[in-house]
């Protein structure tokens, strides 16, 4: 089983820039993508479906909350829409394609970057304490999720970069969203205290490993990224890992695919 996720900044702009001819190469079987900005309805047209998939996507009340959707080459015994958090599920941010061994979801976390401080007009929190209120429900899920018996793979653009080596220097000592030490620690959490799996990282060690790039960065695709998009793992899933790359070279947004190889049979 193959899995792409990407984030694409506007899917109607990234279709306009090759994606769907970039994805016709890719032979994946299910492909995850955030911050779509499109309405639920306009995926009756079939220019928004790649030929030989099936799509099924959320919106969020505004759309530049982004919304999340998953392409899949194999029908779902389910789909769930949102994970029960009324903030995330009226702002899109959370789908789930259950196949028959595994579940893929979709996940988009605020983005707080730049605006940490700017009041968002609600109960006068902050974008910052928007993105950690969204963090620590998402978070809540993770844990009674990792307890289940049922193995997951979560796409996720969590907007925040782990360690050192997953981020260019230059954003080591600025203090902005997306590096924040409580966002960090929240990885840490997630990884060393609640047993989920960078799947990436499972198998890819190679420095370098970025899949964003702020528009606001000097330079397209060079060393000044962010890895802040993941996928995320159930235990069970570890040793079913094969190849994990992330490919730089494309140019539908700020933001480059992560492609990882399973083995796992997704079909009945």
């Amino acid at each position: 089983m193959r899995v792409v996720s990407i984030s694409v900044n506007g899917l109607a702009q990234a279709i306009d820039r090759g994606f769907f001819d970039w994805l016709a190469d890719q032979d994946a079987d299910v492909v995850c993508v955030q911050d779509h900005r499109m309405r639920v309805y306009e995926f009756d047209d079939p220019r928004y479906v790649p030929e030989g998939y099936e799509a099924y996507f959320i919106d969020g009340e505004e759309t530049e909350h982004g919304g999340v959707g998953i392409y899949t080459r194999h029908f779902p015994k389910a789909i769930i829409y949102g994970f029960a958090n009324e903030m995330a599920d009226r702002e899109g941010r959370f789908i789930q394609a259950d196949f028959d061994k595994v579940s893929v979801a979709c996940v988009l976390a605020p983005c707080a970057l730049g605006r940490e401080d700017e009041v968002t007009g609600e109960n006068d929190l902050t974008v910052l304490d928007h993105k950690d209120a969204f963090m620590e429900a998402f978070g809540q899920h993770m844990q009674k999720t990792l307890r289940k018996r049922r193995q997951f793979i979560f796409c996720a653009n969590l907007q925040t970069a782990h360690h050192v080596t997953d981020t260019s220097p230059r954003y080591h000592k600025l203090d902005v969203s997306g590096f924040l030490p409580h966002e960090r620690a929240w990885l840490d959490r997630l990884f060393d205290e609640m047993g989920c799996v960078d799947a990436f990282r499972e198998v890819n060690k190679e420095g370098d490993q970025f899949t964003w790039w702020p528009e606001w960065a000097e330079g397209w695709r060079k060393h000044a990224g962010w890895r802040t998009d993941y996928q995320l793992a159930t235990p069970g899933i570890r040793k079913a890992i094969e190849d994990a790359w992330i490919d730089d070279e494309t140019r539908f947004s700020d933001h480059a695919p992560i492609i990882i190889d399973y083995d796992i049979e997704i079909g009945f």
